[in-house]
């Protein structure tokens, strides 16, 4: 069971570890990568500690746009019979 479920909007991007971080107990922070975000992973850990946290949010944000754009399929041009 997780320490706690935090929204992802109550954690702090930090860039030098290039992840979403929230304040642990321990005095450390959990933590959670973009990455990690994208496939779907939503449990942030502690790195000196065994608890860990429940992200809440939308996968959806972190899915690359090149994923959101469907291709559509080429139409079809007429061709003209002689």
């Amino acid at each position: 069971m997780s320490y706690d479920d935090v929204e992802i909007e109550d954690m702090e991007w930090n860039e030098e570890l290039k992840a979403y971080t929230y304040p642990c107990p321990c005095g450390d922070l959990f933590q959670i990568t973009k990455d990690e975000l994208k496939i779907g992973e939503e449990i942030a850990r502690c790195p000196s500690c065994s608890l860990y946290i429940t992200v809440i949010y939308n996968m959806e944000d972190f899915i690359d746009q090149k994923s959101k754009t469907k291709v559509q399929p080429a139409k079809q041009q007429p061709v003209a019979v002689a």
